[in-house]
């Protein structure tokens, strides 16, 4: 129970010398599902980008590259994350093409309608408020724009990653979500798409904010 205490703080919120081997280790990781999920995505150069969850950086570099002539933004509520999250895109940054700031989901600092494009990469099932993060996410898209959703694991799925996390999702509170059930999470977004690869446990999903969305105040 204790290394899964310590374990699950880690990928909630790193921090110290531990945190920082987490979030090396997620920046390889979760490489190969990322490029798939954003394989589903089709960018503009010039678009304006928001990565939720950021951890290391890494999906923030890739986005960077795909929109090649916009911005960048990563959010993470980690400041070991931010942290180091700008040291692998320090480039990015000089180049004033990325910006990595101390955030949540729930509270993002952004005017509304501000993004084309909002990523989310093995994070959401961290969000304290799932649908509040949703919501929030929808206010910051511009009307047409696009939230992705990419994480190596769904519940009920083939991958022996996925019968593992069974008891690990139940001791430490990940909300480890079927297709259908991620599906439902995008409510208020239109042209809702759900693609999985069952084998590996992968899970991407799209939405985007209606271009007349009644759900703004």
């Amino acid at each position: 129970m204790a290394n899964v205490n310590i374990g699950t703080r880690q990928c909630q919120k790193p921090k110290g010398w531990l945190g920082r081997l987490v979030l090396r280790m997620m920046n390889a990781r979760h490489s190969k599902v990322t490029d798939w999920g954003l394989s589903h995505v089709t960018f503009a150069k010039d678009q304006m980008v928001l990565d939720v969850g950021c951890g290391g950086g890494r999906t923030v570099s890739k986005l960077a590259e795909l929109a090649s002539e916009g911005k960048v933004f990563g959010i993470d509520y980690s400041a070991e994350s931010v942290s180091f999250g700008r040291k692998t895109n320090q480039e990015w940054i000089r180049m004033g093409r990325v910006e990595i700031q101390q955030a949540a989901v729930s509270q993002l600092p952004f005017p509304d309608s501000t993004f084309n494009t909002v990523t989310a990469v093995e994070t959401h099932f961290w969000w304290p408020d799932l649908p509040a993060g949703m919501r929030e996410i929808l206010r910051v898209l511009k009307p047409g724009g696009t939230l992705v959703i990419v994480a190596e694991i769904f519940r009920n799925s083939r991958s022996k990653t996925a019968e593992m996390l069974e008891k690990y999702a139940s001791l430490s509170g990940m909300k480890y979500l079927t297709s259908d059930e991620h599906r439902e999470l995008f409510a208020g977004y239109s042209d809702i798409q759900v693609t999985t690869a069952p084998e590996k446990g992968w899970i991407c999903c799209i939405g985007r904010k209606p271009l007349c969305n009644s759900t703004q105040s």
